[in-house]
């Protein structure tokens, strides 16, 4: 009997280490993810970019030269439920704007993939971040694709 209480005391030991460990390493992932992220940014003034500033992100610049990369970047957000509302129609109205125009439409496909190209040259994948990161950067690229329609 007591070998039995051994075994569920140490199968109950190692239950709460692996919920703790698994734990530690959801919050190493996230610090990853905010590191990766902001080793390729640049600054925007818009109330997400600075919500993403505090988090030590400097978001790429979106305009009129990537609206398809914004545009693709919306669509991955939508369809990761990162965004909802008017994101699918800003999307739309944008890629009406670059129908035809071959590098818009490759930025298109990059975007789609979750990879946010700035007209400065900076980039941020989408991929490596948590989702708390993910959402406001996604209302980042909103905000300022709709200033672009």
């Amino acid at each position: 009997m007591h070998a039995r209480s051994t075994l569920i005391a140490l199968a109950l030991l190692a239950a709460g280490s692996s919920a703790q460990a698994n734990n530690l390493l959801d919050q190493l992932k996230e610090k990853a993810g905010e590191a990766a992220g902001s080793n390729s940014q640049a600054t925007q003034g818009s109330g997400a970019a600075s919500a993403l500033g505090n988090l030590g992100f400097k978001m790429p610049a979106i305009g009129s030269s990537t609206m398809g990369n914004a545009a693709g970047v919306l669509q991955y957000c939508v369809k990761n439920n990162y965004l909802g509302g008017d994101a699918a129609s800003v999307k739309d109205k944008l890629l009406a704007k670059i129908t035809g125009q071959k590098p818009q439409e490759t930025g298109f496909a990059s975007g789609a993939k979750g990879l946010l190209k700035g007209g400065d040259g900076q980039t941020l994948n989408f991929k490596v971040l948590s989702s708390k990161v993910k959402t406001k950067a996604c209302d980042y690229v909103l905000k300022n694709a709709t200033s672009l329609i």
